[in-house]
């Protein structure tokens, strides 16, 4: 098992907490502290839930809440710039960092999915 902050997913997925957070600061007051804290938060789970993936032997349930939290993020972002608090050039660059990070955990879902086998009474796997 690797180490979670060697994986790139958790790199790229840290990456995009930074830049959520120096966004963030430029956010005006009315939204700083709802929307702003919101989206850190959401993507600090994120960042927990890969931990909790490489960590857990469960690692399906935690990918699937990993692309919950993906989800919120773009929406949050999404949401930042239709309210006017980013520009559309802040909002493509999270974005293209989100959709890595989205791209990452579908091949790992997909990669635990194949070690998965089906029979009628019961599903087993070695992940």
């Amino acid at each position: 098992m690797a180490l979670y902050n060697t994986l790139p997913v958790f790199k790229k997925a840290y990456d995009l907490l930074i830049e959520i957070c120096k966004t963030t600061t430029g956010l005006s007051r009315e939204y700083k502290y709802t929307l702003g804290e919101k989206l850190k938060n959401e993507t600090l789970e994120l960042l927990l839930q890969i931990y909790k993936v490489n960590s857990r032997r469960e690692k399906k349930i935690h990918i699937d809440r990993c692309m919950e939290n993906t989800e919120a993020v773009r929406l949050l972002i999404r949401l930042l710039h239709d309210l006017r608090q980013i520009s559309i050039k802040r909002m493509i660059s999270l974005n293209m960092l989100i959709e890595n990070v989205s791209k990452q955990l579908s091949g790992w879902k997909k990669s635990i999915n194949k070690g998965v086998t089906y029979d009628k009474t019961k599903v087993t796997g070695n992940g």
